[in-house]
Protein backbone atom coordinates (compact mmCIF):
# COMPACT_ATOMS: atom_id res chain seq x y z
CA UNK A 1 0.00 0.00 0.00
CA UNK A 2 2.85 2.10 0.41
CA UNK A 3 3.09 2.28 -3.32
CA UNK A 4 0.51 3.95 -3.74
CA UNK A 5 1.85 7.52 -2.14
CA UNK A 6 4.95 7.80 -0.33
CA UNK A 7 3.84 10.76 1.70
CA UNK A 8 0.59 9.04 3.05
CA UNK A 9 -0.33 9.02 6.42
CA UNK A 10 -1.07 6.17 8.69
CA UNK A 11 -4.71 5.95 9.93
CA UNK A 12 -5.50 3.34 12.29
CA UNK A 13 -2.20 1.43 11.42
CA UNK A 14 -2.90 1.77 7.59
CA UNK A 15 -1.35 3.62 4.39
CA UNK A 16 -3.59 6.87 3.92
CA UNK A 17 -3.62 6.75 0.14
CA UNK A 18 -4.97 10.69 0.09
CA UNK A 19 -3.19 12.81 1.40
CA UNK A 20 -4.68 16.26 2.71
CA UNK A 21 -4.59 17.89 -0.36
CA UNK A 22 -5.77 15.16 -2.48
CA UNK A 23 -8.54 14.91 0.29
CA UNK A 24 -9.37 18.46 0.01
CA UNK A 25 -9.82 17.97 -3.84
CA UNK A 26 -11.94 15.24 -3.08
CA UNK A 27 -14.18 17.22 -0.69
CA UNK A 28 -14.43 19.92 -3.09
CA UNK A 29 -15.49 18.18 -5.98
CA UNK A 30 -18.10 15.68 -4.25
CA UNK A 31 -19.72 19.15 -3.03
CA UNK A 32 -19.40 21.01 -6.26
CA UNK A 33 -20.86 18.04 -7.37
CA UNK A 34 -23.80 18.43 -5.03
CA UNK A 35 -23.30 16.13 -2.43
CA UNK A 36 -24.44 17.46 0.68
CA UNK A 37 -22.09 18.56 3.46
CA UNK A 38 -23.11 15.39 5.44
CA UNK A 39 -22.45 13.15 2.98
CA UNK A 40 -19.13 14.12 2.38
CA UNK A 41 -17.01 12.22 4.55
CA UNK A 42 -18.81 8.57 3.38
CA UNK A 43 -17.81 10.20 -0.42
CA UNK A 44 -14.44 10.81 1.14
CA UNK A 45 -13.89 7.08 2.57
CA UNK A 46 -15.87 5.85 -0.46
CA UNK A 47 -12.32 7.52 -2.64
CA UNK A 48 -9.88 5.87 0.18
CA UNK A 49 -11.84 2.10 -0.15
CA UNK A 50 -11.37 2.07 -3.86
CA UNK A 51 -7.56 3.02 -3.56
CA UNK A 52 -6.58 0.31 -1.29
CA UNK A 53 -8.81 -2.08 -2.90
CA UNK A 54 -6.97 -1.00 -6.07
CA UNK A 55 -3.86 -1.97 -4.03
CA UNK A 56 -4.99 -4.85 -2.93
CA UNK A 57 -5.76 -6.22 -6.21
CA UNK A 58 -2.32 -5.80 -6.93
CA UNK A 59 -2.93 -3.48 -9.42
CA UNK A 60 -0.54 -0.70 -10.25
CA UNK A 61 -0.96 2.32 -8.36
CA UNK A 62 -2.90 5.69 -10.72
CA UNK A 63 -0.43 7.66 -12.37
CA UNK A 64 -1.87 10.51 -10.86
CA UNK A 65 -3.49 9.66 -7.94
CA UNK A 66 -5.16 13.40 -7.20
CA UNK A 67 -7.08 13.24 -10.94
CA UNK A 68 -7.71 9.72 -10.05
CA UNK A 69 -9.14 10.51 -7.32
CA UNK A 70 -10.93 13.47 -8.44
CA UNK A 71 -12.70 11.39 -11.22
CA UNK A 72 -13.39 8.98 -8.52
CA UNK A 73 -15.27 11.57 -6.56
CA UNK A 74 -16.87 12.85 -9.89
CA UNK A 75 -18.26 9.51 -10.65
CA UNK A 76 -19.99 9.30 -6.82
CA UNK A 77 -21.05 12.16 -7.17
CA UNK A 78 -22.68 11.33 -10.06
CA UNK A 79 -24.17 8.54 -8.30
CA UNK A 80 -25.55 10.03 -5.66
CA UNK A 81 -27.53 12.39 -7.67
CA UNK A 82 -29.15 9.06 -9.57
CA UNK A 83 -30.50 7.58 -6.20
CA UNK A 84 -31.28 11.19 -5.09
CA UNK A 85 -33.76 11.01 -8.40
CA UNK A 86 -34.84 7.64 -8.12
CA UNK A 87 -35.97 9.00 -3.94
CA UNK A 88 -37.59 11.77 -5.37
CA UNK A 89 -39.14 10.60 -8.38
CA UNK A 90 -40.74 7.83 -5.21
CA UNK A 91 -41.52 10.42 -3.41
CA UNK A 92 -43.39 11.88 -5.42
CA UNK A 93 -45.21 9.03 -6.77
CA UNK A 94 -46.58 8.51 -3.22
CA UNK A 95 -46.90 11.75 -2.18
CA UNK A 96 -48.26 13.39 -5.43
CA UNK A 97 -46.61 16.82 -4.21
CA UNK A 98 -43.34 18.65 -4.58
CA UNK A 99 -41.92 20.67 -1.85
CA UNK A 100 -41.06 24.18 -3.26
CA UNK A 101 -37.37 25.42 -3.12
CA UNK A 102 -37.15 28.42 -1.03
CA UNK A 103 -34.70 30.85 -2.72
CA UNK A 104 -32.45 33.29 -0.82
CA UNK A 105 -32.69 37.14 -1.32
CA UNK A 106 -29.25 37.39 -1.69
CA UNK A 107 -27.96 37.66 -5.52
CA UNK A 108 -24.99 35.26 -4.92
CA UNK A 109 -27.55 32.78 -3.10
CA UNK A 110 -29.91 33.11 -6.05
CA UNK A 111 -26.82 32.50 -8.80
CA UNK A 112 -25.39 29.59 -7.02
CA UNK A 113 -28.69 28.48 -6.60
CA UNK A 114 -29.20 28.84 -10.38
CA UNK A 115 -26.09 26.97 -11.13
CA UNK A 116 -27.08 24.11 -9.49
CA UNK A 117 -30.29 23.79 -10.60
CA UNK A 118 -28.60 24.25 -14.37
CA UNK A 119 -26.15 21.65 -13.50
CA UNK A 120 -28.65 19.06 -12.08
CA UNK A 121 -30.40 19.30 -15.68
CA UNK A 122 -27.51 18.98 -17.17
CA UNK A 123 -26.72 15.13 -18.30
CA UNK A 124 -24.46 13.31 -16.09
CA UNK A 125 -21.34 13.10 -18.62
CA UNK A 126 -22.03 17.06 -19.23
CA UNK A 127 -22.03 17.64 -15.34
CA UNK A 128 -18.89 14.96 -14.77
CA UNK A 129 -16.76 16.57 -17.47
CA UNK A 130 -18.23 20.53 -16.15
CA UNK A 131 -17.22 19.36 -12.70
CA UNK A 132 -13.79 17.79 -13.08
CA UNK A 133 -12.82 21.05 -15.62
CA UNK A 134 -13.96 23.94 -13.79
CA UNK A 135 -13.74 22.73 -10.21
CA UNK A 136 -11.48 19.79 -10.00
CA UNK A 137 -9.38 22.57 -12.28
CA UNK A 138 -8.38 19.28 -14.42
CA UNK A 139 -6.98 20.19 -17.93
CA UNK A 140 -9.04 18.47 -20.59
CA UNK A 141 -6.03 15.82 -21.57
CA UNK A 142 -6.36 14.61 -17.80
CA UNK A 143 -10.52 14.31 -17.91
CA UNK A 144 -10.55 12.65 -21.68
CA UNK A 145 -7.37 10.27 -20.12
CA UNK A 146 -9.35 9.47 -16.93
CA UNK A 147 -12.49 9.24 -18.68
CA UNK A 148 -10.90 6.92 -20.98
CA UNK A 149 -12.94 9.07 -24.23
CA UNK A 150 -11.17 11.32 -26.98
CA UNK A 151 -10.41 14.64 -25.98
CA UNK A 152 -12.48 16.33 -28.50
CA UNK A 153 -15.71 14.98 -26.78
CA UNK A 154 -14.35 16.16 -23.52
CA UNK A 155 -14.28 19.33 -25.21
CA UNK A 156 -18.08 18.59 -27.05
CA UNK A 157 -19.54 17.88 -23.48
CA UNK A 158 -17.63 21.14 -21.90
CA UNK A 159 -18.99 23.58 -24.71
CA UNK A 160 -22.52 21.98 -24.79
CA UNK A 161 -23.01 22.04 -21.12
CA UNK A 162 -21.67 25.66 -20.44
CA UNK A 163 -24.17 26.74 -23.00
CA UNK A 164 -26.78 25.20 -21.56
CA UNK A 165 -26.03 26.69 -17.98
CA UNK A 166 -25.74 29.96 -19.55
CA UNK A 167 -29.15 29.56 -21.55
CA UNK A 168 -30.13 28.47 -18.06
CA UNK A 169 -29.18 31.43 -16.17
CA UNK A 170 -30.80 33.95 -18.89
CA UNK A 171 -34.07 32.12 -18.88
CA UNK A 172 -34.43 32.48 -14.98
CA UNK A 173 -32.80 36.15 -15.52
CA UNK A 174 -29.51 35.50 -13.18
CA UNK A 175 -27.40 37.42 -15.90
Amino acid sequence: MAVLRRTARRVQGVDDPLDAVQERRVRAVLALGGVPQTDLPDGVQQVRLRLLERAAKGDEAPRDVSAWAAVVASNLAMDWHRAKRRQERLGERLAGLRQPAHDSGEESSVLSLAVARGMDELPDAQRQVLVLRFYADLPVRDIAEELGIPEGTVKSRLHSAVRALRVRLHEDEVV
